[in-house]
């Protein structure tokens, strides 16, 4: 615990709430729930809390290259390092050295005191003083890290990935199309807008943000979306919040509900629902006129569809906390009754890396097989549900093909009565600032 006086620096407070992200995730939390609860528990000005989000997700995608540079610059090797020590020095120089606006005496002079009046630290200030003005001196050499020969392994440590995922990039894109998707999964994402047309439009929506000094642009291919940009603070306060005239959802969820073609009158199954996104889409693109079932195993994740639906207003979700898998066995009713199910299937969400930075540290080739049963699951267990000439859409945030292209395809063998009408794999793109997404579109006989 670091106990902040009333003399304490300017900047240190945000510093410290980075430095307490790092160390909660490094303890198992996710990194937006860690996140959320440091801002909670402060009502920090706009600038300082994204300052907070910069460097606790900036330190955690550069993890690897942070702990080269430990490795390089201290004497005692990054993994050896307490483990306190170590996020706090990775605070310190991601400041230095992936950050362009922090000027270096605040970077080193926050971190030294926040070791000082750190139980357990303060005699270790010195260490903090003497690696990171060893790194100022480094970057004003022009030195950078010796790469490795191993193209995986050297593109991993360049982008702060693991050797796997870039084994696998490599494999699936080639070494030019792998590196494209390395550096994506780095980009701070942006915040993207649903716009809901039941109650306002983008035009409007835009012309409201403006007003009240927040830039946004439209999305192309995302009719209803809009893209913030270079704002931060609380959302809730926002024009056309409380309205429901908006909500947040990055472009490339943004394609799923539109490909389930829904229409009004339709039912509407949308399995692992939680927290909402694809289900109000879905309710918006008809209109409100529709029955919905969001289902979803979490009752407690279920309130939050809840909750997004009622600041929409929209009256034709039900929720229902339940296994979607073994959902025929508590409804044996609805067997053939669903002109339209949307699978949105757990899955690894390495197409989200940039938005989760902590991801690409808890995800490993094992996680992925464990997850494959539980997708076949879902598709097997929902497709008596499926009406005859009902679409079914099964959805990812994923870019690893057993979790996507090879599911389909052993379900379509399993099923030769399901027909695959289109599929598509959305890559995380630099450009256009997108998750990677998949999605195959299935058409019962």
């Amino acid at each position: 615990m670091v106990l902040l006086s009333d003399s304490a620096p300017i900047g240190l407070l945000p510093r410290r709430l980075a430095w307490d992200v790092l160390q909660a995730v490094a303890a198992g939390a996710y990194a937006d729930v860690a996140l959320e609860r440091v801002l909670r528990e402060r009502d920090l000005k706009p600038s300082d809390r994204g300052l907070v989000t910069e460097l606790a997700y900036g330190a955690i995608r550069q993890r690897r290259t942070l702990d080269a540079w430990l490795d390089r610059l201290g004497k005692v090797p990054a993994a050896k390092q307490p483990p306190k020590l170590r996020w706090l020095l990775h605070v310190g120089l991601y400041q230095l050295l992936l950050m362009e606006r922090i000027p270096d005496s605040a970077a080193v002079n926050t971190a030294v005191e926040l070791a000082k009046t750190s139980k357990g630290l303060a005699r270790l200030a010195p260490v903090v003083n003497g690696v990171l003005r060893a790194a100022l001196r480094a970057r004003e050499a022009g030195e950078t890290l010796q790469l490795p020969n191993d193209l995986p392994a050297q593109l991993a440590l360049a982008h702060s990935l693991p050797d796997w995922f870039t084994q696998l990039l490599i494999e699936w894109r080639g070494v030019e199309g792998a590196a494209a998707v390395a550096s994506a999964c780095n980009r701070v994402p942006d915040l993207d807008l649903r716009v809901n047309r039941l109650r306002s439009s983008p035009a409007q929506v835009q012309q409201d943000l403006a007003a009240a000094g927040i830039s946004s642009e439209p999305i192309v291919g995302c009719p209803d979306g809009l893209r913030i940009s270079g704002h931060s603070g609380d959302l809730r306060h926002w024009p056309g919040y409380a309205e429901g005239h908006w909500c947040v959802q990055d472009c490339s969820a943004q394609w799923i509900a539109p490909v389930l073609d829904p229409k009004p009158g339709d039912r509407i199954l949308d399995a692992c629902a939680a927290p909402g996104g694809k289900a109000t889409h879905l309710a918006e693109l008809v209109g409100d006129q529709a029955e919905i079932w969001a289902v979803d195993r979490s009752a407690g994740r279920l309130k939050r569809v809840a909750a997004n639906a009622a600041r929409l207003g929209l009256a034709s979700i039900n929720a229902l906390a339940a296994d979607a898998a073994n959902l025929l066995e508590q409804r044996p009713q609805w067997r053939e009754s669903f002109q339209r199910i949307l699978i949105d299937a757990p899955c690894s969400g390495l197409g989200t890396l940039a938005r989760h930075p902590d991801a690409r540290w808890r995800v490993t080739p094992q996680s992925i097989r464990g997850l494959l049963p539980q997708q076949q699951a879902l598709l097997d267990g929902l497709l008596p549900l499926l009406a005859p000439q009902g679409v079914l859409v099964y959805a990812t945030c994923t870019i690893h093909p057993d979790e996507n292209q090879a599911q389909i395809q052993a379900l379509l063998k399993r099923h030769p009565t399901l027909r695959l009408e289109q599929e598509s794999q959305l890559w995380p793109d630099q450009a256009s600032g997108g998750d990677g997404f998949y999605s195959a579109v299935l058409q019962r006989a």
